[in-house]
Parts: C-alpha cells; structure tokens; sequence
C-alpha cells in the first residue's frame, strides 16, 4: 500500500498499489476495494457525509477538510405511508455525485496529481469540476455532445476545460481514456476507480442513521454505470458486516426503456452485460436528447459494471426494471407538483415507485421505500410534456 490506502483488486486476482496513474487492471478490468465492516456511530459533530469518514477506505489519509462543500448528509422526506425521497440535489452541486467527486478529487490531491481528466453525461463533470478548483487542481471534463447546456455552462464556470465529444456516452469514455494514457494524467473516473463507490456509499449509511438504525426494506435506484446502485449496496453491506443490520435491502435497479442493456440481461439471466451494445435501437422521440431518452444520465450502452450491478441486484433479492418516457413525464410532473424539482433522469427513480404501486408490487407494499431525486432541475432544461 501506498499512503495508507488499500491496494486497488481486480476480480482477476490481480493487486495494484495505488498510483496516480492507474485507473484499471492490466487485464482491462475495472478494480475494486474491500467490503469493510462499518464504523459506528457517525461523527455527530460533522454535518456532511464524512461524518461516516471512519467507513470510507483510505479517509485518515485524503486531504477532505480542505476540499468538502458540504456534501451529503441530504434530507430524507417522507412521501407517502411507506415512500421516503432522499433529496440528493440538496448537495452543492445540484445531484448525488458529489459524494464520489470530493473523495475521487482529494485522492488525487493526495498522489500529487495537477490535473484530473473525466468523462461524464453532465453531473460527475460538474462535481469533479467543482472539486478541482475547490481542490486547486487542473481538471479537464469530456461530454457528449448533447449535453445540457446548463451542464457545460456549470462546468466551465468551474475553470475546467471542456471537450464535446460528437458521438456517445461511450464515444466519451474512449476519448477521455486516450487522453489519460498519452498524457499520464489522473483519471478521476467515477465509472473504473472504486474510490468514487467509497463516498457514494455514505448514501446508505445515512438512509440507515435517518431512519433510526434501520434499514429500509427496498432502495429503488437509477442504474446507468451504477454508481449508486453500487454505492447503496457496498455501503448495506458495510452495516451487514458490521452486524448492524440482519439482511440487505432488495435493492429495485431502474433503466430507461430506450437504453436498457442491464434490464435485457437481468432478463435473459446473465450474469454479465454486454460488452457493446445491441444493433438494433429505437428510434427516438422529439422530446429526446441525442441519447434517445429523456433520462440522460443513465443512457449507457454498455457499463463497464454491469455484472456487478446484476450480482448486487440478484445478492439483495431485488429485480432490474424499466420505466417508459411517459413513466418519466409523469413522474417528473407528479414530484413537482409536490415541491420537488429535479432533472428528468432525477424522476427515473419516483417512476418506478409508481410502477410498481400500480401493479400492486410486493416490493413497495410493505415496509419502507427509499428512493432518491439524484440531479436538481435547475440542471436541465423541463421536459416538454
């Protein structure tokens, strides 16, 4: 180990030191770190998510008082006898991502990287942006093309350069991962370092803590790379291994209909996703961006942790599931006409909460339901509806 941080694994069996330069196995693989036992109790003294800091790999040795806007640490709402929304937008820079960015950014600063690379949809380049330049770091963000305007402005109002990539989302990886491999630089992937996974984690731990010291009985996620859907079930499985809870939750992956390559496997009973992405597409709508649904930020084609995502979903007994672009019209209409306004891949979640109450579904009728509203409205231009 370098600096106290624990050797990066690949399921290969590989072990790699953690370097500023290394952002994958030499297999190609995505690394991963240890589930650990959580720590408990919080720090009550903190109000954000490091006060969960003894949980989170590595944390004694990253520079985060410096770096920390205040992330996490988000409201949990009650909507309905069973419904809790966790509003992930209240974080500094608008959605949920902010808590695997301040950890990403400050493990950077602590390798002594200068400058961080990233792709992104929109709000883990904004949040690595921001971070950055909290951070005194260069930072260089790729998006596609069809990004939202507001999201390009936010990032370049953060200092970062910013390349649109004229393809797809996964167009955009390839071209920020050439330019880390020809330059050196660091690669604050919130997709291949798990340390992004560390501080998406805390979403669970602080569900837990909201709740009482209980968990909830079903989490419904959006499940683009997984970030969250990941997160949520290594941060139950900390609390698990901790003795802290009896089982986890059945953990309800949500997809667009339109790109929906974890929902197909899960269907098909694989056990890994598709490596590219099915020929055929549906053509799109005229309310679409380029990514062919309205839910932007979980429209990939192939996630590099699509098997992990599946055995996460299949180890808590939950299920992957779609959501219509009507669904998500609805649901976006349905949150703001009850004071919550998010993007419209932040209805993703809701969505299917609704789904599911309408076909009378197991899942949500008994017990507690935490969904998250992943990505502020303010973001993203409304939906036409």
């Amino acid at each position: 180990m370098e600096a106290g941080f624990p050797d990066y694994l690949c399921r290969c069996g590989r072990a790699h030191v953690v370097s500023a330069d290394r952002w994958r196995c030499d297999c190609g693989g995505p690394l991963d770190l240890p589930v650990t036992a959580a720590v408990w109790p919080p720090r009550q003294e903190l109000h954000s998510m490091w006060r969960h800091a003894g949980s989170i790999a590595g944390a004694a040795e990253l520079p985060w008082p410096a770096i920390s806007l205040g992330e996490g640490l988000t409201p949990l709402v009650e909507a309905g006898p069973r419904l809790r929304l966790k509003v992930e937008y209240a974080s500094a820079t608008g959605s949920f991502k902010d808590r695997g960015a301040v950890v990403l950014v400050a493990l950077a600063k602590a390798l002594g990287a200068t400058r961080v690379v990233a792709d992104s949809s929109g709000n883990a380049g904004t949040a690595v942006a921001a971070y950055a330049a909290r951070a005194g770091l260069a930072a260089e963000i790729f998006v596609p093309g069809g990004t939202s305007e507001k999201k390009v402005r936010q990032i370049r109002g953060h200092g970062a350069e910013i390349t649109l990539v004229d393809g797809s989302r996964e167009d955009t990886a390839a071209a920020a991962a050439e330019r880390v491999e020809r330059a050196g630089l660091f690669y604050a992937s919130h997709v291949h370092n798990p340390y992004f996974l560390e501080g998406t984690k805390t979403y669970a731990l602080e569900v837990f803590e909201q709740l009482g010291g209980a968990a909830p009985d079903t989490v419904v996620v959006p499940a683009g790379n997984g970030t969250l859907v990941l997160g949520a079930y290594r941060g139950f499985a900390a609390l698990l291994a901790a003795g802290l809870v009896e089982r986890l939750p059945r953990i309800v992956a949500v997809q667009a209909e339109r790109c929906a390559p974890v929902a197909a496997a899960f269907d098909a009973g694989q056990d890994q996703v598709p490596a590219a992405p099915p020929a055929a597409t549906l053509p799109e709508i005229p309310a679409a961006p380029p990514a062919g649904t309205l839910a932007e930020g979980i429209a990939i084609a192939a996630p590099a942790r699509g098997g992990q995502m599946l055995q996460a979903v299949r180890e808590s007994g939950g299920t992957v599931m779609t959501v219509s672009e009507q669904d998500i019209l609805e649901a976006h209409a349905g949150l703001a006409t009850q004071g919550f306004w998010v993007e419209p891949t932040g209805a993703v979640a809701y969505a299917a909460v609704r789904r599911l109450e309408a076909m009378g579904s197991p899942l949500v009728e008994r017990g507690i339901v935490v969904a998250p509203l992943c990505g502020s409205g303010l973001k993203a231009a409304p939906p036409e509806r």
